[in-house]
Parts: structure tokens; C-alpha cells; sequence
């Protein structure tokens, strides 16, 4: 049986507890199919809570098939929880781990000690977050009407994916020549890890205005021996990120994927036979990104005035049907609009204002707005010290509840939000 497994820890150690929690669950024969990413969120507390229960809590949520009948599992849960030392010290308290059955296929259980699927799935963000990297088209057993993407849209405290750039260039806009080799590269994945960064984004081929373009050879040579010592670095950790190619050559692609790669971030939009090809026969993730122009041609853009979010999701509605033609599952789908690929800087800022509304496609969006040249009708720092008005937009991007957000400065945007959603409204412990 396919069943979903949440899992959360806010006392010690909370990674090492999520490790040995996964671990342990193997050991009772639940096998794990898939891992989501790691994300932190409030405590949830009841209005009396002691001040010392307030430790943010890791959530993940586990992709598993078992043999077990729901209450021998839940037994199996309850003797893996009292072997952390999890006292019953109140319900609410500070916890080395807590596993919830989530799903159990489709059906639904209730009985005295369970209730499949769980009571708050789709109300509270840090179950959804989690579920919706894995399967955000699903719909919940008992609530078909929306599906998990939907859900998330009405819960409080949205929580995103950060996904951290590295550009191995000598001629990206902001940092090009700083990364090219793995020795200069390991400071900035070290702070990306420490951040808790959920996609490390490789690209080896600037796409800024009036960048050269370069071959699928070359880019290869760039990338392969810095995404060969990434997996490396990170293939024991059961929690590591996953590894995110920038490509738009179809060669490059099919090399990265065969090295580990669990997406690809193509830049022309998933419009390539070829690509389009890889991604119905694989199991990664792709992103499609809108653009007008590859690399970006300076006069190839929307009509000033033109509305650039009627343009992306005119462009999207194409693709959707041109994708679901070819058989691609679109819950391995993200989309993206472009910022800055084709648009003035008020069309940008429009994206920016409706970037959530691509969801409503049943898409995962990603938005790459990082460090880029609209913004510079708001700062007049260089491109490189553009990370304060990038973050600014970032939490905005937030508050509407877009998926992953590509930025260069992991640790900052980590830090900024748990900030701001410490600062949220949260449901009230029940």
C-alpha cells in the first residue's frame, strides 16, 4: 500500500532526529520511495504554552509503501516515538520527533486512535509544503473538489522552496567568474546547506542580455566536474537537496540526468521535441520558463504597455496542452514566468504582483527574480549588492504563496523569513 508519512522534530538535534526517524521506519519495513524537502515552521502552541515550547519545528513528509494495517503501523509509530525518549508531557510540547500517517491510498479510516486522511492535511502549510514538492496535483480522499496545490493557496503561513544559484560562468550578470572550479564553489554550497537550502540550481551558460552563446560541449565541461563533486558531497545525507540542472540544451539535460540530477531548469520553456522527449521518459522535475528570446535578445520583448502575465499565461495555456498531448505528468511540472526575459521593468514588476495566479494551471511556480536589472529602478546598488531589494520582493512573493524562489543569497532569504513567519497569524492549536 502507498501511504504519505509526516514527520517533525523540534527538541536536540532536529536533522539527525529526521534521519534516524526515516531510518528507523526502514528497519520496521516501510520502504521509502521518496523524501520531500525539509522545511521549518512555528511552533504550533495553544495560547497557554510555556515560552520555552516556542522551538520552530523540521517537517518533512515520506512517500513509502508498507504491508502494515493502518493501527499495526500506528503501533509500530508509537514504539519508534517512546525509543526518543518522546515523554507525554503535554501535547503541544517540544518533541525529538513526531510521525503522522497523512494518507493511506485513498481511503478513509476513521476509528478510535486514527483519522486517515490526517484532520488538518490541507489546512496547515507545513504538511502541504512538503506533500505538494512530491505531489501537488493530488487530491485528498474525502475533499476531491481541490487539489493540494488549491488547498495550500487558503492556509495560513505559506512556506517556499528556496532554491540557491550557482553560476559557473566567467559572464553571469552579478557573480560571473566566481564559482568556476569546485574549490570556490564548496564556501557557497557549505552556506546554502547550514541555510537549510532545499535546490542547489547548477548553470554553466549565462542567459544575461548579450551574452555569447555557448555550446552543449561546452557547457558540458563547465558543469560536469562541479555537479560530479556535488553529488558526491551530498549522496549519503538522506536530507540533502536536490541538485537542479539550468539548461536548455537537450545534450546537457540527458548528461545530468544520467549523473543525478533531479531537475532541470530549462530556460526555453520545455518547447524542445527533444527535451520534451527526455522529460516523458524521465522522473524529474522540469521547469519551464517563459521567454522571448534565447539568450536574451535586448529587442526581441512585450510591447511596452503590453500585460506580461496575459502573455505568460496565454503562453501557458499552449504548453499545458502541448505537454499533457505528449503524456508528460504534470506534477513533475513547475512553471515560471521569466522576470526580466522579454519585459520592461513595469512588466516585470507585474509578474511579480501575479505570480501566484500561475497556480491556478495546477502548477508548482517557481520565480527567478533575483539580483535582476528591473531592479534597478529601485536601488542604485550594483548587481551583486542587490540582495536587500531582491529580499524584499522575495517576502512579498511569499505572502502569495509561490512555490520555490531562485535567489543568490540562501542564508539571508532563510533568515528574513523565519522573521516574517514567526510574525504570521497561525491556526490555533487544537
Amino acid at each position: 500500500m502507498q501511504i504519505y508519512l509526516g514527520l517533525g522534530s523540534n527538541l536536540g538535534n532536529r536533522r539527525e532526529h529526521l534521519r534516524r526517524g526515516i531510518t528507523e521506519l526502514e528497519r520496521a519495513h516501510v520502504r521509502v520511495r521518496r523524501i520531500s524537502p525539509v522545511v521549518e515552521s512555528p511552533a504550533l502552541l495553544p495560547p497557554d504554552a510555556p515560552a520555552d515550547w516556542n522551538l520552530p519545528f523540521l517537517n518533512l513528509v515520506i512517500d513509502c509503501d508498507t504491508d502494515y494495517e493502518p493501527e499495526e503501523l500506528r503501533q509500530v509509530i508509537k514504539t519508534i516515538e517512546l525509543s526518543f525518549g518522546r515523554s507525554g508531557a503535554g501535547h503541544w510540547s517540544p518533541r525529538p520527533i513526531d510521525i503522522d500517517i497523512l494518507l493511506w491510498g485513498d481511503q478513509q479510516i476513521a476509528t478510535d486512535t486514527l483519522r486517515i486522511p490526517h484532520a488538518y492535511t490541507h489546512t496547515r502549510s507545513f504538511v502541504l509544503a512538503p506533500l505538494i514538492a512530491l505531489e501537488p496535483r493530488l487530491r485528498l480522499p474525502g475533499r476531491p473538489e481541490k487539489m493540494l496545490l488549491e488547498w495550500s493557496a487558503t492556509a495560513p503561513g505559506h512556506i517556499p522552496l528556496w532554491m540557491g544559484i550557482i553560476n559557473l560562468t566567467p559572464d553571469s550578470f552579478s557573480d560571473g567568474g566566481r564559482y568556476m572550479e569546485w574549490a570556490a564553489v564548496t564556501s557557497q554550497i557549505d552556506a546554502m546547506l547550514e541555510a537549510g537550502v532545499h535546490i542547489i540550481d547548477l548553470g554553466a551558460e549565462s542567459t544575461r542580455p548579450g551574452a555569447a552563446p555557448i555550446t552543449a560541449t561546452e557547457e558540458w565541461r563547465r558543469l560536469e566536474p562541479v555537479l560530479d563533486q556535488l553529488q558526491e558531497r551530498l549522496t549519503a545525507d538522506l536530507l540533502r537537496p536536490l541538485v537542479s540542472v539550468d539548461t536548455y540544451h537537450p545534450e546537457t539535460a540527458r548528461l545530468a540526468l544520467d549523473r543525478g540530477a533531479e531537475i532541470i531548469n530549462d530556460v526555453s520553456g520545455l518547447t524542445n521535441p527533444a527535451m520534451i522527449e527526455l522529460a516523458v521518459d524521465g522522473r524529474a522535475d522540469w521547469i519551464a520558463m517563459h521567454s522571448l528570446s534565447l539568450p536574451v535578445d535586448k529587442d526581441a520583448t512585450l510591447a511596452p504597455g503590453e500585460s506580461a502575465s496575459a502573455a505568460v499565461n496565454a503562453w501557458l495555456l499552449g504548453q499545458l496542452e502541448r505537454w499533457t498531448k505528449a503524456g508528460i505528468d504534470l506534477n513533475r511540472i513547475i512553471v515560471d514566468p521569466g522576470i526580466g526575459f522579454g519585459k520592461d521593468p513595469l512588466q516585470s514588476i507585474e509578474l511579480l504582483r501575479n505570480a501566484s495566479r500561475l497556480r491556478q494551471h495546477g502548477l508548482r511556480v517557481l520565480v527567478g527574480h533575483s539580483r535582476k536589472s528591473f531592479l534597478n529602478k529601485l536601488t542604485d546598488a550594483p548587481a551583486s549588492d542587490r540582495d536587500i531589494v531582491t529580499l524584499g520582493a522575495s517576502l512579498a512573493l511569499c505572502a502569495q504563496g509561490v512555490d520555490i524562489l531562485r535567489v543568490h543569497d540562501v542564508p539571508r532569504h532563510a533568515e528574513a523569513y523565519r522573521g516574517w513567519s514567526h510574525a504570521l497569524a497561525q491556526h490555533e492549536a487544537v
